[in-house]
């Protein structure tokens, strides 16, 4: 009988937590906002704008790095080869898919590079974006 009362009492314990949560939740909700942005960020944009173009600098050089720097094409492709010299296709074939990845983030990091000088060109006409 004890085992019977203890899980009756858990229950009517949950079922009260419950209920008192859900009636503060009611209380304290307020309306939601429409969700349709006030603006286009340029000004948080124009502020990240530095720091944005150091790491797709920092990104683009260890991917154009030797292949003694992690993370670099050269590198991959070196462990490819080796992958593809001592006969293990598996491996080959998972390490060419993450080179043909990687080799695919420079032309896109370029992209955005180039975009990204000509937000930095229109920050610096428009006082960084609060200018309207």
């Amino acid at each position: 009988m004890p085992s019977t009362r203890n899980a009756v009492v858990s229950l009517v314990a949950v079922g009260t937590l419950l209920g008192a949560a859900g009636a503060a939740a009611a209380d304290t909700a307020s309306p939601a906002p429409s969700g349709a942005p006030t603006g286009d960020g340029a000004a948080a944009l124009c502020r990240r704008a530095p720091k944005i173009d150091q790491r797709i600098d920092r990104i683009l050089d260890r991917l154009h790095a030797d292949a003694s720097q992690r993370g670099s094409v050269a590198r991959l492709e070196q462990r490819v080869a080796n992958a593809k010299s001592a006969g293990h296709t598996e491996i080959e074939s998972y390490l060419n898919d993450r080179l043909t990845f990687r080799r695919s983030l420079i032309p896109t990091l370029e992209a955005r590079q180039k975009d990204l000088s000509q937000v930095e060109k229109w920050c610096g006409a428009n006082d960084n974006g609060t200018k309207k």
